[in-house]
């Protein structure tokens, strides 16, 4: 099983980290996305992802792409330990919560919007700040609400991680680098701090692939 991914790729991030709670063995297949490389646009490697986005599995000579079909995929494969709660609407809350950080705050938020804004828009950088404050407070605030009016769990929504916390974890830690005041959502502090605190999730994070620097 082979992994095209880079370390400061959130949706790599999550997958990495089902992996490591599934125990899955993989190869780490680093596809650097920043400027000037900007791996994913290459020959090569659009014959991975036409779309040129990462992450990318490679699984018995077939392509999976877009993170939450890969981690759906590796549920049907390999189903127990489960990242998914038993419950029929905490496992729909689940997704839910996963979804909306996908949709309402990561695509708002990732190196293709601030590239669009920066050299098409020619925004200044005060105003690209404002744009990422406004943003990720909104998202947030609405993902601490959902916690807060959701079950009394170790974790979102299970005592265990499922692909909501598998889901919060990289956004937060994105938030968290660039020193964004995250006071104001203590459920989901909570939730990461449990979430980091276990090996898979260590195992997952971008300082701990093969590919990391601190550029």
């Amino acid at each position: 099983m082979r992994l095209y991914n880079f370390f400061r790729n959130s949706a790599g991030y999550r997958v990495r980290a089902v992996l490591n709670l599934k125990n899955i063995p993989y190869e780490h297949v680093s596809i650097d996305i920043r400027p000037p490389v900007e791996a994913q646009f290459s020959e090569e490697f659009r014959k991975v992802n036409p779309l040129a986005l990462i992450p990318a599995l490679e699984h018995d000579g077939k392509i999976i792409t877009q993170s939450s079909a890969i981690i759906e995929y590796l549920e049907e494969l390999f189903p127990e330990p489960s990242v998914f709660p038993k419950d029929a609407v905490l496992r729909a809350q689940s997704r839910a919560f996963a979804a909306s950080v996908a949709a309402e705050t990561h695509a708002l938020l990732n190196m293709r919007v601030f590239k669009f804004l920066d050299k098409e828009l020619a925004l200044p950088q005060a105003h690209r700040d404002k744009w990422y404050a406004h943003w990720a407070h909104k998202g947030f605030s609405a993902l601490e609400s959902m916690l807060r009016n959701g079950p009394d769990t170790q974790f979102a929504y299970a005592d265990y991680p499922t692909v909501a916390d598998i889901f919060l974890v990289p956004q937060y830690y994105n938030l968290r680098r660039i020193k964004m005041d995250l006071s104001a959502y203590p459920r989901l502090g909570e939730i990461v701090a449990r979430c980091e605190a276990l090996p898979a999730f260590q195992k997952a994070a971008p300082e701990a692939q093969p590919d990391y620097d601190d550029r």
